[in-house]
């Protein structure tokens, strides 16, 4: 897919959505956003709002969805509910708007005439199995309604390759973190809440004993993910890894933010959350054979543009008086 595209960004509202519409916009394409607001915030495209069109509405609006698609080139389908403790408490819900969402998105494409639907999976999938790192080939476990309903995605979009014809690809995000992640979110990152409390002087709350590691991966690389989908020269279903091939723990986190921030903060332990793995690294070969994917930013660089951001940030919700007082 050479040339300025179309491209139509279901959740784009959202952390990822936010970036990827921005990256769009850049090199040139024409950029439109779906997302009802209920887990995202407009606020994060204010700085491209004169430059793309923005549809206040559901995935789940049959109508409104209709219209979104129409003369699109592709789909990035990143809209969904993405939390996973949420999701044991509300597991109809996470079905209806992630598995049907994603159902009805890949319908309104192959009715419109959309080329290609990539998609924003999850490494949930792949559940407690102990092997590692985790390969596309492995079976899928997911162990919670959220794991469940994104690995749905992955076999619909699997289902309308072969199908109907569908240029589909389905990238597993694993443990995404950067700028314009809400630490309050549901998703529960692990990252802007541990960064947040410690530079406002706070002890970081780390959920069991901080030793389950995690391939955390900085979003600029997920953004390149995405734009490699758009432009590879074909797809048929695949379902590829999105990650560093790195694993970090989460005592690792607070402890390489004192190091970055030049504090001496200590964590608060609380119980561990239901239906999270224990760990997690990511095989990334098959993404760098199918699309040429390598992460250009590494955990650490992304952890300090993280907390150069989250510091901007609180700078400047404090107002120009109180960042004289606080020195």
């Amino acid at each position: 897919m050479n040339g300025a595209k179309t491209v139509l960004v279901s959740g784009g509202a959202g952390f990822i959505g936010s970036h990827l519409a921005r990256a769009l916009v850049a090199r040139g394409d024409r950029v439109r956003v779906i997302d009802d607001l209920s887990r995202g915030d407009r606020s994060r495209l204010a700085d491209i709002a004169g430059k793309i069109q923005f549809i206040h509405a559901s995935i789940l609006d049959r109508e409104a969805l209709a219209a979104a698609v129409r003369g699109v080139d592709a789909i990035l389908h990143q809209g969904a509910w993405v939390s996973v403790a949420h999701s044991v408490e509300h597991p109809a819900e996470y079905h209806e708007i992630n598995a049907t969402g994603t159902l009805r998105v890949l319908e309104a494409a192959r009715a419109a005439g959309v080329k290609r639907v990539i998609y924003a999976s999850s490494s949930s999938a792949y559940g407690e199995s102990p092997e590692l790192p985790k390969r596309e080939s492995m079976r899928a476990l997911p162990i919670s309604p959220y794991a469940v309903t994104k690995y749905t995605g992955e076999l619909y979009m699997t289902v309308y390759a072969v199908v109907y014809g569908l240029q589909t690809l389905s990238l597993r995000y694993f443990n995404v973190f950067g700028p314009h992640q809400d630490p309050k979110s549901l998703y529960g990152a692990a990252i802007p809440a541990i960064v947040t409390r410690m530079l406002r002087g706070q002890r970081p709350i780390i959920h069991g004993d901080g030793e389950q590691t995690r391939d955390f991966c900085y979003i600029d690389n997920v953004v390149q993910a995405n734009l490699l989908g758009l432009d590879a020269p074909s797809l048929g279903g695949e379902v590829v890894n999105i990650a560093c091939g790195q694993r970090v723990s989460i005592n690792q986190i607070w402890r390489l933010c004192n190091q970055i921030m030049g504090t001496d903060i200590q964590p608060e332990y609380g119980p561990p959350r239901p239906g999270d793995v224990r760990d997690s690294l990511a095989d990334i070969s098959l993404a760098q054979r199918v699309l040429g994917y390598r992460p250009t930013v590494l955990f650490e660089e992304g952890l300090r543009r993280s907390i150069a951001w989250y510091r901007t940030q609180m700078q400047d919700a404090l107002g120009p008086d109180q960042r004289c007082q606080g020195g």
